[in-house]
């Protein structure tokens, strides 16, 4: 392998200093990625990788982050976690991704890859971490003992190359958090009693991941079979907060061929996409006070 250079995908910058470290051309081989880039600080993984995909750097390759400043999560949320968790985004080129996309964008739905995402790795952490259980919080939160152990936010780019982001908490306490997570929040020292080597996960997850994309693009009810076993909300009471500003109550049924959520509410059946179950005023933005 040639000399790494500091623009170089492979290349690990002189002040990484990693409590958990790996190797970058181990990782790779065992992943089945083209490149991987090691931070030891950064403001957001997905930053990095955006820059990536816009390059001419050979998919699919990682950005792993030791320390993450500003994670961010879906409609405006900030994502916290204990330093030296994992923290990266995963760029995959536009084969897969446009394959998904026009098969969901074809409904008029939101789609699939975070779904997809979600599924992989709860999938992941079943095998790796056997005791705990983790399930899925629609659409793409793995979460275990009612707590959230994982965030995902997948973003498109240029040339139709997907990013991935996904935090996992693999190391630290939900005691460290802000306070207004501490009690929503789970990590794996917490919750199984023991970290998870973030090298481990990696090269686990990522094949699953490529895996499962290019299998839901032959055949999206593979997803589906494999995500409802794992709903965290099958046969719940839950609301969902439309991006319209309305609220609605029901029982929920997992979700429909398309990944939508479905409840069971006082009209029917309802497929619902455009919202979420978090309500507004309750999503974390960053306030370390209270």
């Amino acid at each position: 392998m040639p000399p790494s250079r500091p623009d170089d995908p492979l290349s690990v910058p002189n002040r990484w200093a990693d409590p958990d470290p790996f190797d970058p051309e181990g990782v790779c081989l065992a992943a089945g990625l083209a490149g991987l880039e090691l931070l030891a600080e950064t403001p957001s993984t997905m930053d990095r990788a955006r820059e990536l995909a816009a390059s001419d750097a050979p998919l699919p390759l990682a950005v792993v982050a030791q320390r993450q400043t500003l994670g961010r999560g879906r409609r405006g949320a900030r994502w916290w976690q204990p330093d030296g968790a994992l923290a990266m985004s995963i760029v995959i080129d536009g084969v897969r991704g446009a394959t998904l996309g026009e098969a969901a964008g074809a409904r008029g739905v939101t789609p699939l890859w975070s779904l997809v995402c979600g599924v992989a790795l709860a999938e992941t952490l079943a095998i790796l971490v056997p005791e705990i259980e983790p399930q899925i919080r629609w659409p793409n939160d793995v979460v275990a003992s009612g707590r959230k152990l994982a965030g995902i936010l997948v973003e498109t780019a240029p040339q139709g190359r997907v990013i991935f982001g996904i935090g996992v908490n693999t190391t630290g306490s939900a005691s460290a958090a802000p306070h207004p997570l501490r009690q929503r929040v789970g990590t794996l020292p917490d919750l199984a009693g023991r970290s998870l080597p973030r090298g481990q996960l990696l090269a686990a997850l990522v094949p699953r991941l490529l895996g499962l994309l290019s299998e839901t693009a032959r055949d999206p009810g593979v997803l589906v079979e494999r995500y409802r076993p794992l709903c965290s909300l099958s046969g719940s009471q839950v609301t969902f907060h439309r991006e319209d500003g309305h609220r609605l109550s029901g029982r929920c049924h997992s979700i429909d061929a398309d990944g939508a959520l479905v409840l069971d509410t006082a009209v029917g059946l309802v497929h619902l996409v455009r919202g979420s179950l978090t309500d507004p005023a309750e999503v974390w933005r960053g306030d370390l006070s209270g």
